[in-house]
């Protein structure tokens, strides 16, 4: 599973990517203390947004992949 980040008038920016067989790989400048992902099962990824704040003003998307 993938999360990204699109501030207003901004790209896509790649939050974190989890797996089902890896720890969660987060890209620099987020972390876990703000973007925490938690896994329910195999299909199942939930992630918080913690304290937020207005620089947090985004649309945030999800992706999957099989590999």
């Amino acid at each position: 599973m993938f999360w990204y980040q699109q501030p207003p008038r901004n790209g896509l920016k790649l939050i974190v990517s989890s797996s089902t067989w890896s720890h969660n790989s987060y890209e620099h400048g987020y972390s876990e203390a703000k973007f925490e992902v938690n896994r329910g099962s195999s299909n199942y990824f939930l992630m918080t947004i913690k304290n937020l704040t207005p620089k947090d003003e985004a649309t945030y998307f999800c992706a999957a992949s099989d590999h």
